[in-house]
């Protein structure tokens, strides 16, 4: 009898290199979408500002309203299949966004890629639920590591290949990428067959009611909200911040660059690290250590007099964020039924997605109205406040 276990290894590489891919595939676009807004008409600095920023928000805004949906298709009909549609849809639509004529398009195309995509959310619930438990947390460690990868690489590329190779054909170069995950997953990625549900159990819901830990996981849902909102708070304000740390206006934007690639590089560094550690010693203890640190680090980033500060501080707090993503991941699997898995991963995702578009706003808006202090104080209680909410769900209740 198979225990579901025999291809786990295969399975994490394949993923890590499809969610690599797809990652890049998004990311890529960040330096020069707004060139792209401008060469599709749009005029005047202010509508290119504002036209970039809903082409960039309409992704996450539109998976995060999907995530659980496919998380849930993903349990009924098997999560290679949802990692095939996503990698085929978000190759389909990056095609589709090269060859766009105006900014409404782009708007809606980038729309319709939130709405197909989830591949790196999809890995997440296939490696969890095809992982052995022992090792569940190294191996969504590296899978999180080849996510943070994908976000450090893909603005690197898109800084560098429009110049080369023109902006509509980065799109397409883009796609071929994201292909190669679609074809690599439908070749490669073996996931065992689900049994048949047995008679006189209705839905994965109904046993959810009776079998899921609801205070672990709303634990969970909260602390990716502030996970999010911790990383991205940050991102309206770092430039200007810089400039009021730095000499040498010639060199803020490329301080600034560094400033928001070092807290991805310290996750890089420590994901994988930390899963392993937590499959000792349990994630719970993890997660609440990784936001005591992180809310602790946020505090000094308020208060620095020179730019390499910041770049220091951001990097160890990178450190400590590393080992939440895997973590929460952990913890969902295992307070969740089997059949459940992917679609409360799916809720998990939704409000990750959720803190990403609520910490650039809130951040801007503190960061405008109050000081930019006041965004790294404000983010540090918050994370303090997470690591307490998840010291009584979990460590003040019982050990992981």
């Amino acid at each position: 009898m198979t225990n579901g276990h025999e291809h786990w290894q295969r399975n994490l590489a394949v993923c890590m290199l499809g969610s690599f891919t797809t990652i890049v595939g998004m990311t890529v676009v960040l330096p020069f979408l707004p060139l792209y807004v401008a060469q599709l008409g749009v005029q005047g600095h202010a509508a290119i500002v504002q036209w970039s920023g809903v082409a960039f928000g309409a992704t996450f805004l539109s998976a995060a309203l999907v995530a659980p949906l496919w998380g849930r298709l993903a349990d009924r009909y098997g999560r290679k299949l949802m990692l095939i549609r996503a990698s085929l849809g978000m190759t389909i639509a990056t095609v589709l966004i090269g060859m766009a004529q105006d900014v409404w398009q782009l708007v809606a195309l980038r729309l319709l890629t939130g709405l197909l995509g989830g591949y790196a959310s999809g890995s997440m619930a296939l490696v969890a639920a095809q992982t052995p438990t022992e090792r569940s947390g190294w191996a969504l460690g590296m899978l999180s590591s080849a996510i943070m990868a994908g976000n450090l690489a893909g603005p690197l590329l898109g800084g560098g290949l429009p110049a080369v190779i023109g902006i509509r054909s980065t799109f397409f170069a883009s796609a071929a990428l994201i292909g190669l995950a679609f074809v690599g997953t439908s070749l490669l990625i073996r996931e065992v067959q689900r049994r048949p549900k047995p008679p006189g159990v209705r839905t994965a819901s109904a046993v959810v009611l009776v079998a899921t830990d609801h205070r672990a996981v709303v634990a969970m849902l909260a602390t990716g909200v502030l996970l999010m909102v911790a990383n991205m708070s940050i991102e309206p304000i770092i430039t200007v911040y810089v400039a009021e740390l730095s000499s040498d206006p010639g060199s803020v934007t490329m301080i600034a660059g560094i400033v928001m690639s070092a807290t991805a590089l310290g996750a890089i560094v420590s994901a994988s690290r930390l899963g392993r550690l937590a499959d000792r010693v349990g994630h719970p203890k993890i997660i609440v250590g990784c936001m005591a640190i992180a809310s602790a680090l946020l505090l000094p980033q308020a208060f620095v007099s020179e730019p390499w500060q910041l770049v220091v501080l951001r990097f160890l707090m990178g450190l400590s964020l590393g080992g939440l993503l895997p973590c929460l991941a952990s913890v969902i699997r295992h307070n969740v039924p089997e059949g459940a898995v992917g679609r409360f991963l799916g809720y998990s995702t939704s409000a990750q997605y959720a803190g990403q578009v609520v910490g650039p706003l809130v951040g801007g808006f503190v960061g405008g109205h109050i000081g930019m202090a006041a965004v790294f104080l404000g983010t540090a209680v918050l994370m303090g406040l997470g690591a307490l909410l998840n010291y009584q769900s979990f460590l003040n209740h019982r050990t992981a």
